[in-house]
C-alpha cells in the first residue's frame, strides 16, 4: 500500500478551477432558455430578470472556475494539513499489465 500524503496545491485548484468551469457550462442553456421566456414576457420584472439570466449565463464558467480555482487550492491546502495528522489516503497501485512494459510516461 502507498499513502498520499500531500498534494499540490496549484495544480488541484488548476484542476478544480477548469472541472468547475466545464460544470458552469451545462448550466448555460437553461439559463439561455429561462432568459428568453423572461426577455419575451410583458411584465417589465420578467423582462429584467431575463436579461439577468442572459448575462448570469455567459457569466457561469467564470465564475464557476474562478470559485472552483479558490475552493480547489483551499481543499489541497486543508487535505495537506490534515495528512500530515492522519497519515493520508492509502492507495493501491497496479503496476504495468504486460511483462517488460514502461513504468512512466512514454
Amino acid at each position: 500500500m502507498h499513502r498520499l500524503k500531500s498534494v499540490g496545491v496549484l495544480s488541484c485548484a488548476k484542476m478544480f478551477g477548469v472541472l468547475y468551469g466545464c460544470m458552469g457550462l451545462i448550466f448555460i442553456p437553461f439559463a439561455l432558455i429561462g432568459g428568453m421566456f423572461g426577455i419575451l414576457s410583458q411584465q417589465t420584472g420578467g423582462a429584467m430578470g431575463g436579461a439577468a439570466l442572459l448575462v448570469l449565463a455567459v457569466l457561469a464558467p467564470v465564475i464557476y472556475g474562478v470559485m472552483g480555482f479558490l475552493l480547489g487550492a483551499l481543499t489541497a491546502w486543508v487535505y495537506n494539513l490534515v495528512a500530515k495528522w492522519m497519515g493520508g489516503i492509502e492507495l493501491e497501485l497496479q503496476g504495468p499489465t504486460q511483462p517488460g512494459a514502461p513504468v512512466g510516461p512514454a
